[in-house]
């Protein structure tokens, strides 16, 4: 075990793992050139303040996360054997040289179109067979891979059938309605497409405008999520708060949805 990480970064044995996105860390690097701030700096910090993943979504244009950074925090991450890597992108674009390369633990296929301004929707069943043959390739070289995928109960048998060993659940809708009339009707939305997952053999990642006011309410609403990946939220708390008191709050927030 590593001392470094806080006794609540071991709770996905029992709780929901956090994977923190240091994407946007990156973005107000390079409106600079200065170094700063760090982005392996602050992977570190949150991985001190109990984080049980880093996240990070190099898109072809290289807008935030460059080449480079997947490089330094792979060889960050050696470093951190009880936390995972997991690199997320379009298969058909840049991301496949990534996982050639660094082979983090998990890769997380997301269907963006290169100048997208962020994810906003999950794959369409169309689009499964094309990305079986990545799929394929992934867990060959021993990496987890997990599809981006809108709430959708019957895609999930389709997913497990191409060789996916999880999906992430596009969670904006939720996010959107957090706090509104039609909070139920999403959180029974995101139950079903879980419960299918878990019934096929799927795991279950989530994120997308999860945050410290709605984390709780989600992972009470939906059962079997193994892991969240949050990234704006998380790194503008942290502009209040730091990094490590931030992880720690919404390690707090997984926490209280089990309490």
């Amino acid at each position: 075990m590593n001392p470094l990480i806080a006794p609540e970064a071991h709770a996905h044995d029992v709780r929901c793992a956090l994977s923190v996105n240091v994407n946007k860390v990156a973005l107000l690097r390079n409106t600079r050139h200065l170094g700063i701030p760090s982005v392996t700096r602050a992977a570190t910090l949150c991985l001190e303040g109990g984080a049980q993943g880093i996240t990070v979504h190099p898109r072809p244009d290289e807008r935030h996360i460059r080449a480079h950074d997947v490089a330094e925090l792979a060889q960050l991450m050696r470093a951190w054997p009880h936390a995972e890597f997991n690199v997320e992108g379009n298969p058909f674009d840049n991301l496949m040289a990534f996982i050639r390369e660094h082979r983090p633990q998990q890769c997380t296929f997301v269907p963006d179109a290169p100048g997208q301004f962020t994810s906003d929707h999950g794959f369409a069943p169309a689009d499964l067979e094309r990305v079986a043959p990545m799929v394929a390739e992934a867990r060959a070289l021993g990496v987890r891979v997990s599809l981006f995928m809108d709430p959708e109960p019957a895609l999930m048998s389709a997913v497990r059938a191409i060789g996916a060993d999880r999906v992430e659940l596009y969670t904006e809708p939720y996010a959107a309605a957090h706090g509104s009339a039609d909070q139920a009707a999403q959180g029974a939305r995101y139950r079903a497409a879980a419960e299918a997952a878990m019934a096929t053999g799927l795991g279950i990642n989530a994120g997308h405008d999860l945050n410290r006011a709605n984390l709780s309410d989600f992972l009470r609403a939906v059962p079997g999520v193994q892991e969240v990946s949050i990234g704006h939220a998380l790194i503008a708390d942290a502009l209040e708060l730091g990094y490590i008191e931030t992880v720690r709050d919404y390690q707090r927030c997984i926490q209280r949805a089990y309490a």
